[in-house]
């Protein structure tokens, strides 16, 4: 940057500051640590994971015809299936709900304790976690690694460091495979990439999420949830004093040093500058100087200091979960204050309202949604036609949408404008106020249909039509309103 100086003289003199204007990345190294949230991290990271691998092979009867992967994408027929559950396109609104849904959840977890979904659960925590466990398996521990990565390349270091990179490359292979059996059915799909057999769009996708995962798990790391992620900006404005974050009790453990064996603690803090709460955080951060940007809350620090304060004989919770109204009885009291906890309160009540608002009528929706839907388009060239006898016709094309996996067989009627007659291409003899019409499972048959009407009866320019699409089986009916047109008066 450049310092502007002012002499005597009133001249300015401009100053260069050369240092530099971007900084190296200064690798972190995590180092294991054994404790409740490290059991906590691990067993988040064995459930999420083995959902997400096993997920895909799960099947459900949805009958003949149909697919029958428990989840699937499919997006070339345009459907989403979830175990019982079949989303058409146009029933693109549940999909709106879930992310507000998962927004909101996301909000109140934050607003109970902090970063706690990007410390335990969020994609890239658990990729990585995976990623550190097999990069310990194969160079060490904290020290072993930094030691091979500043010692000149040698055979062993060089062989490590392949094996190393060859498993993460496997791990993110098998996520990539995985990743697109929730598109194509898994039991075609992976045999297919597997056996060279696949298209060229899938080994593209199949490329690009294997290389994100190696990238972004393997090499990135601390640097999306620093630089990348865009929660840690704003997560600031879902905190209050009563949100539960990983906290560094200063009253405490200052003023710090080293410990020396049987000396008294008179004087000073708890604090032994051991810094392996340092040396076992994800993003290399010192949770002494505070609530930082780059804290995902994952508590590792709690259990790395726990552990030093069980070996020096000082009391557990040095560094641990707190809100700030409690962290601030405590000092007050020097540490006597019994823990005040308000979990209800305006803003994390209102994320629960909102939450089951949204999820409710979700499930009503998803209980008494109609099994089948009609649509209706006028045609526009021409909008209308004049006949011999002095009617009027007009021309549209009907969808109907059979979301059920059983040929059904509908009466499509026609209740205004009154005394209107329909005729449906392709179904001679199919006239007068109704016709019937068949649509084969899970599919959308479409018509083309006219409506007639007798010239005295265009009482304007143009009228609400209204067709009504009836399931006689299962009693059902959709309707749909378009317009009729004439000429003018």
């Amino acid at each position: 940057m450049d310092a502007v100086e002012i002499d005597d003289a009133r001249s300015v003199k401009v100053q260069r500051d050369d240092g530099p204007m971007y900084a190296s990345r200064v690798r972190v190294y995590p180092k294991a640590v054994s404790g409740q949230f490290r059991r906590l991290k691990w067993a988040a990271l064995i459930v999420l994971l083995s959902v997400y691998y096993v997920l895909p092979w799960l099947r459900w009867d949805r009958g003949p015809d149909a697919p029958d992967q428990a989840v699937l994408a499919d997006m070339v027929h345009g459907r989403f299936y979830f175990f019982w559950i079949e989303i058409w396109p146009q029933q693109v609104y549940y999909l709106t709900g879930l992310l507000l849904l998962a927004t909101l959840g996301v909000f109140l977890a934050s607003s109970i304790a902090g970063r706690a979904w990007c410390g335990y659960a969020c994609p890239q925590t658990v990729w990585t976690d995976l990623f550190l466990w097999v990069e310990r398996q194969i160079e060490g521990d904290r020290g072993a690694r930094i030691r091979r990565d500043k010692a000149p390349y040698r055979p062993g270091n060089l062989v490590r460091k392949f094996a190393k990179h060859a498993a993460w490359l496997v791990v993110a292979a098998v996520t990539g495979g995985v990743w697109i059996a929730y598109f194509v059915d898994a039991r075609v799909a992976v045999p297919a990439i597997v056996e060279g057999r696949a298209s060229t769009t899938v080994y593209f996708f199949f490329a690009l999420f294997t290389a994100t995962t190696y990238l972004l798990a393997g090499w990135a790391r601390e640097q999306v949830c620093t630089y990348m992620c865009p929660w840690p900006r704003f997560q600031s404005a879902m905190l209050d004093e009563d949100s539960f974050v990983v906290t560094y009790k200063a009253w405490r453990g200052e003023p710090r040093g080293r410990h020396v064996k049987d000396a008294s603690w008179e004087g000073r803090g708890d604090c032994i500058a051991c810094n392996q709460c340092v040396a076992v955080c994800p993003t290399g951060i010192d949770i002494r100087d505070g609530l930082q940007l780059q804290c995902i809350g994952c508590g590792l620090c709690v259990d790395a200091c726990n552990a030093v304060m069980a070996k020096i004989g000082r009391p557990p919770e040095l560094i641990g979960y707190a809100t700030e109204r409690n962290a601030q009885a405590s000092r007050a009291a020097g540490g006597a204050a019994p823990a005040r906890t308000r979990l209800f309160r305006p803003r994390t009540v209102l994320y629960v309202m909102l939450m089951v608002a949204i999820g409710g009528a979700m499930l009503w929706s998803l209980a008494f949604r109609a099994a089948l839907d009609i649509n209706v388009l006028h045609e526009r060239n021409p909008l209308f036609v004049a006949l011999s006898d002095g009617s009027v016709r007009n021309g549209y094309t009907v969808k109907i949408l059979n979301m059920t996996h059983d040929r059904r067989v509908y009466t499509l009627a026609v209740r205004s404008p009154a005394g209107a007659e329909i005729r449906v291409v392709g179904h001679e003899g199919a006239e007068g106020r109704s016709a019937v019409l068949a649509a084969e499972p899970d599919s959308v048959a479409t018509f083309r249909v006219y409506l007639t009407l007798p010239r005295a009866a265009l009482t304007g320019e143009s009228l609400p039509a209204i067709f009504a699409l009836t399931d006689g089986a299962r009693g059902e009916t959709a309707l749909r309103q378009t317009v009729f047109r004439g000429p003018a008066k």
